[in-house]
């Protein structure tokens, strides 16, 4: 059974967190926190990498199959899946092979097929005859855009030569492409926008293969994208996961354009304004049952109008539309307001509207 660890609350949703080739578990590291504070989160390392004996293998299915074994000895039912490069290409193979398991996937800096198979063929014979060392300073310009971590360098060197050639041997008979439209758990797709290995048309191809997929793109990051922008994958995955109260309710009200870019732009500053956001607007008090949501949206377009936030006023003419609300009730909202708030809060408040009901026709 592949090498694993456990972490987090005993009752915790499953979450399973497959590596990189050359990583170890620990690859995970800068999420594991924040992950761990909801989901009981599984990680495990590759066959012949960290903790992982070597094992004869030879297909993804092969690891999809150890992955389940891991899952099975905790007692996972349904689990959500994330991973790295051949950790994603894992999870997108349990998405496939077992749907009733995989409640949700997160693909990083993955594809549905890396490249061509004699180029893993090439890297399988090389291991096997020099060990890992040849690969160093060529992988660690491919993991990193930012300063290289030495630890995950350290795996690699310490990776078995036969354990790590037989991932390659394994990724040289991999290719979704004609599968992905069969995928059908919600998925996330991170890119990193100077990832040599997987660039983000690989991402691309992934999102538009997979139906509902949603795209992240990150600046300033390689083919270790979670290592380089920690803070904004854990952002992306936060998001993602179903188990963060109040997302799905942000998503349905203001769109999953919104709340994508909301959470690209999140930084370390804004991390824990954004999960109260989620958590306390969009989780406890837009789902309470006193008000249906066109109420919500009649409520707050008033408070808006009364402040003076006529950026937030935009966004939220926008979300009166999605709850029910037509063009002609938020205008009748808007000449309440005039009465209430001032004549000049409400012409601002108009012309704002206008503007984005115009976009909207």
């Amino acid at each position: 059974m592949l090498q694993h660890q456990l972490d987090g609350p005993a009752n915790g949703e499953p979450l399973i967190l497959g590596p990189s080739l050359g990583t170890s578990l620990r690859v995970w590291e800068p999420q594991l926190a924040a992950l761990a504070r909801t989901f009981r989160v599984l990680r495990f390392d590759l066959p012949g990498h960290g903790g992982s004996p070597a094992i004869a293998l030879s297909s993804i299915d092969d690891l999809a199959r150890m992955v389940l074994e891991a899952a099975d000895a905790q007692g996972f039912d349904g689990f959500h899946y994330a991973g790295v490069s051949i950790g994603g290409a894992i999870g997108a193979t349990l998405a496939l092979g077992r749907p009733d398991r995989v409640r949700s996937l997160t693909m990083i800096c993955s594809s549905a097929r890396f490249g061509e198979p004699e180029a893993w063929r090439d890297r399988a014979r090389l291991v096997r005859a020099e060990g890992t060392a040849p690969l160093l300073e060529a992988t660690a310009q491919r993991w990193f855009a930012g300063p290289a971590d030495r630890a995950l360098l350290d795996d690699l060197a310490a990776a078995d030569p036969e354990g790590y050639a037989a991932c390659c041997d394994a990724l040289s008979a991999y290719d979704l492409r004609d599968a992905l439209t069969e995928v059908k758990a919600p998925t996330l797709v991170v890119a990193g926008r100077d990832d040599p290995a997987t660039p983000p048309a690989h991402a691309r191809q992934l999102a538009d293969g997979i139906a509902g997929a949603t795209l992240v793109e990150l600046p300033g990051a390689a083919h270790l994208a979670n290592v380089d922008q920690p803070d904004r994958v854990t952002a992306a995955l936060l998001a993602h996961l179903p188990a963060v109260p109040g997302m799905r309710v942000r998503r349905e009200v203001l769109g999953d354009a919104h709340v994508d870019r909301a959470i690209a732009r999140t930084t370390p500053l804004t991390r824990d304004f954004q999960d109260f956001i989620t958590r306390y607007a969009w989780g406890e008090i837009w789902t309470r049952p006193g008000l249906d949501r066109r109420a919500r949206s009649c409520v707050t377009l008033t408070a808006l109008v009364a402040q003076g936030h006529l950026e937030e006023l935009a966004m939220h003419v926008r979300a009166a539309l999605r709850n029910g609300l037509t063009p002609d009730e938020i205008g009748e909202v808007l000449l309440q307001t005039a009465v209430y708030c001032g004549v000049p809060a409400a012409n601002a408040a108009f012309a704002v509207a206008q503007r984005v009901l115009a976009e909207t026709e």
